[in-house]
């Protein structure tokens, strides 16, 4: 049992949760809690952490034919990323997907520019894994989807919904139009009502960032303008609130 903060390893998990730079380096990331490490693929799992006290718990049976590392209650609280730790928490390693292997003709895509909130990325992914979506796009000035925030927000639809960066979100719309997919800009201006629209041969809704929204540039570039018409005095939705209304009605549409 390891019962020091000064391990290599557990110095190793502490460094991986803080820093995107050592994540993508080492390409995994650190998922805590029961529900995050028993829907990890077991393939992609690279180690596994439990706290001493954790064994005790009726869900200890669920680690069974997995090499668990124990460590010291203290030890694990230092590791873990969360004020109420579960005591156990798993490194895996990084999928990945090509922009022209994630999209397919018909298909609910997002194209996340420059979000900046964690919360708001999971969020957009587990409720697309819900709405039935192909997949994330996101922009290189976006939020790292390994963020240990950003990992629990997903609540395990990280290991299920594929999500690629590009580089410029122009790259992003030429491979939409060419697989036949129009591209909608959430936008304010001069735009048509979200729920006015037919999404059931395909789209892909674009986000922007939480403060400024998306940039002109892209707004420019896209297919269709659409907004969520609102009452009272409310300029805006949240990003990842405003993604799960357009998502969800292109899924409604399609059943």
């Amino acid at each position: 049992m390891i019962t020091s903060t000064a391990n290599r390893q557990i110095k190793q998990i502490i460094q991986l949760q803080k820093k995107s730079s050592l994540r993508r380096r080492e390409d995994v990331f650190v998922a805590e809690g029961w529900k995050m490490c028993m829907e990890a693929p077991r393939p992609w799992i690279r180690q596994v952490f439990a706290a001493e006290s954790a064994l005790k718990d009726s869900r200890a049976a669920l680690l069974a034919g997995m090499d668990v590392e124990v460590v010291a209650d203290q030890v694990f609280a230092a590791m873990s990323g969360t004020d109420t730790p579960q005591g156990v928490l798993c490194v895996v390693r990084q999928p990945h997907v090509s922009l022209e292997e994630m999209v397919r003709p018909g298909g609910i895509y997002v194209l996340l520019e420059n979000l900046q909130d964690p919360g708001n990325a999971g969020t957009i992914l587990r409720t697309g894994e819900g709405a039935g979506v192909g997949g994330v796009i996101l922009t290189k000035g976006s939020v790292d989807m390994y963020n240990p925030k950003t990992i629990r927000s997903t609540m395990g639809s990280i290991y299920r919904v594929p999500f690629v960066y590009v580089e410029d979100p122009a790259e992003a719309i030429c491979c939409f139009r060419k697989h036949g997919i129009p591209v909608y800009a959430a936008s304010m201006e001069e735009s048509t009502a979200y729920d006015r629209v037919d999404y059931t041969r395909g789209c892909a809704f674009a986000v922007g960032n939480e403060g400024n929204g998306l940039t002109r540039q892209l707004i420019r570039s896209a297919d269709g303008r659409i907004y969520i018409p609102m009452e009272g005095r409310v300029e805006s939705l949240n990003a990842g609130v405003a993604a799960s209304i357009l998502m969800y009605e292109a899924y409604r549409q399609r059943r």
